[in-house]
């Protein structure tokens, strides 16, 4: 039922600036604002009603669903596209649908002034329908002056910037629709939990009707339910789409009559992916967060040379297998974390400062143990022995856990879709580049005589052992700088106190080994060492905040809306205190002079994005990117399409993205 106006149309009132005075009315107030502080004489610019409901009120889209009646904007004045509406969402109540937005909307329309000198004077009146329970039509006069000038973005262009980001965008893909209202969307690599069509006309679908969905490695197809016969016409509308990280796409479609038949499996779709993402875990083995790794893999190497080819050939196993259940439990968790709604991404455990913590220990344990303080393959009681036995495989599992803060090149694109891919299809990626980091080990596993090309066992390899334990205490050093930057200078000297348990129980042990008594003394620190560490998973203490370097600033969406709406070019550097890739190119290839300076010539915005600890934003922007790890660096030029730079960076390619 419709009530009579509860709010008549109020005396209109004129503002001199990007806003005008609000009206209010019964259950909304609406303002009447402008992208731009001034006008350019015959250069377009956006005006917007802005609506603020009250809480359980709402308003509809352009089409309003079963019932209702969308918003109307008159303008004199200026030469007025059409609303540009966001992306609504769907309301049932009662049996019937309703296409609604709540809260707060903004209504963005283009306009051309008129080519004469200002003040330009505009006036809109609007109309909509608010609805709750009972729905009543209220109504404005809003007027705006504007004074001639550069046109330069305004007070209110990030308004305007954030509703674009809430509108749908056009689709890259190909849609047809047969006339049994079956849609197919030609988007091969896609695999939505969930998705819903909002059609532009009503009357067109049953829109309170279920719309089941299947999905292949060619794109998805929608069963609607028509009300008409759809032969010889376009649908047009909005579809969004839901990952299983709960991320929502929305795009806007225009199907075109035709049969809507699956395409055949594109064959390159599922092996391209998986031959990146080998190719990207084979490449992981050179980068810098596989460094202490290194150390033990060159060891285990060492030994092997003299060895029996049936001793390499298992050693190298274990070590492949090892890294396998690594890959296989990290790629279960974050699928099952992405279908439970929750966001996973590559080397996020890494933002808890226990498991840093914990990193961090072990690091300087096996540190102590390559310095010679400890051997943990001694002792009478045989548990050394067991462990040395299964070392191969708990050094596979030991360099997937310290590789995860680093991403190679053609892991983005592997990881990405592996997230949106069938749960066995990503599965299968992440198998893939646990197959990539683990292939050199795996040569060894089918050719076990290449271990003769190295060099012979010696007393050369206890000097090595205690050269490689440096690249272990500098990890753990490292490690506990990244539990400063999550937990704070408290976080930093429980890293100490667990540190300095760690050497009593390495004295510990060395201790009974010489002496050939029980080992049990060492449990004590380490029962202290366990305590620290549920204390700092439980209660972790505040983080430290980011320190940022000269020119930079810190990343926020609402910062990276106003400086793109003034037309200003920006770099974003989405980065993390654990992520040692990140911090090897913050050293050489941001913070040189050149780029600096090149920075600072163009009038290029840093933001800088800290990841190391949970960030939600963050987390939404490197999905936008198709990216669920760092680093990720986008550079977004004064007007155009921002540009990706590679994971890898120089110089000469940062200068080269924003024309030297």
């Amino acid at each position: 039922m419709i009530r009579p106006l509860a709010a008549l149309l109020l005396m209109p009132v004129t503002a001199f600036g990007a806003q005008s005075e609000p009206v209010t009315t019964t259950h909304s107030t609406a303002t009447l604002v402008s992208d731009a502080d001034s006008f350019r004489p015959g250069q377009a610019l956006r005006l917007g009603l802005r609506l603020k409901m009250q809480p359980g009120w709402h308003t509809y889209w352009l089409n309003p669903g079963d019932a209702g009646a969308p918003p109307t904007l008159d303008i004199t004045g200026a030469q007025a596209g059409p609303i540009a509406y966001p992306t609504p969402s769907r309301s049932v109540d009662a049996g019937f649908t309703s296409y609604v937005y709540t809260g707060e909307v903004l209504l963005p329309v283009t306009v051309t002034p008129p080519s004469g000198p200002g003040p330009w004077h505009v006036q809109v009146h609007a109309t909509w329908l608010i609805c709750q329970q009972v729905c009543v039509p209220e109504e404005a006069s809003l007027t705006l002056d504007l004074p001639a000038g550069s046109g330069a973005p305004g007070a209110d262009a990030g308004a305007f910037v954030a509703a674009d980001a809430a509108s749908p965008r056009m689709s890259p893909f190909p849609a047809r629709i047969g006339p049994d209202g079956t849609l197919r969307l030609q988007a091969p690599g896609i695999a939505p939990k969930n998705l819903y069509l909002f059609p532009d006309e009503p009357g067109v679908i049953d829109q309170g009707a279920e719309q089941k969905f299947s999905v292949d490695a060619s794109g998805v197809t929608v069963n609607l339910k028509p009300l008409q016969a759809l032969g010889g016409k376009t649908l047009n509308g909005v579809l969004t789409l839901t990952d299983r990280g709960g991320q929502v796409e929305a795009l806007r479609i225009a199907a075109a009559p035709g049969p809507a038949v699956a395409a055949a499996p594109a064959p390159t779709g599922l092996p391209r992916l998986l031959a990146l993402a080998f190719l990207g875990g084979l490449i992981l083995n050179l980068m810098p967060c596989v460094l202490p790794v290194l150390a033990m893999k060159a060891l285990a190497l060492a030994r092997l040379s003299g060895a029996a080819r049936a001793h390499i050939r298992r050693e190298a196993a274990l070590y492949c297998v090892g890294v396998l259940t690594a890959f296989a439990a990290i790629g279960g968790a974050t699928l099952a974390v992405g279908a439970a709604g929750g966001a996973a991404g590559w080397g996020v455990q890494f933002q808890s400062a226990a498991f840093s913590a914990a990193m961090a220990w072990l690091m300087l344990a096996i540190g102590l143990s390559f310095a010679g303080l400890f051997e943990l393959g001694t002792g009478t009681v045989g548990v050394g022995q067991g462990l040395a036995a299964r070392g191969s495989f708990f050094t596979g599992l030991l360099a997937v856990a310290v590789a995860t803060p680093c991403t190679a090149p053609f892991m983005a694109t592997a990881l990405a879709a592996a997230l949106v891919l069938p749960p066995a299809s990503g599965m299968a990626i992440f198998l893939a580049l646990g197959a990539g980091l683990a292939a050199p080990y795996a040569v060894l596993a089918v050719a076990p005589g290449m271990a003769r090309l190295l060099p012979r066992p010696g007393a050369w390899m206890e000097r090595l052992k205690q050269v490689l334990a440096l690249p272990m205490f500098a990890t753990a050093a490292w490690l506990g700088w990244v539990v400063f930057h999550e937990a704070g200078s408290v976080g930093l000297g429980v890293v100490v106190a667990g540190g300095t348990l760690v050497v009593l129980a390495a004295l510990a042990w060395r201790v009974s080994q010489r002496r050939e008594t029980r080992w049990t003394p060492a449990l004590l620190p380490l029962a202290g060492v366990a305590a620290l560490l549920v204390m700092l998973a439980v209660r972790a203490p505040q983080a430290a905040p980011m320190t940022l370097s000269a020119g930079s600033e810190k990343f926020t969406p609402g910062r990276l809306a106003e400086l793109r709406a003034a037309h200003r070019p920006v770099f974003v550097d989405m980065t993390a205190a654990w992520c040692i890739t990140c911090l090897v190119n913050e050293r050489v290839a941001l913070s040189p002079a050149p780029v600096r300076d090149a920075f600072a010539r163009h009038h290029v915005a840093y933001l800088v994005g800290d990841w190391t600890g949970q960030d939600p934003s963050i987390t939404a922007f490197l999905r936008d990117y198709d990216r669920n790890g760092v680093p990720l660096y986008v550079f977004f030029p004064a007007s155009g399409e921002p540009q990706v730079l590679p994971q890898i960076l120089t110089q000469s390619k940062i200068l080269d993205s924003i024309g030297g």
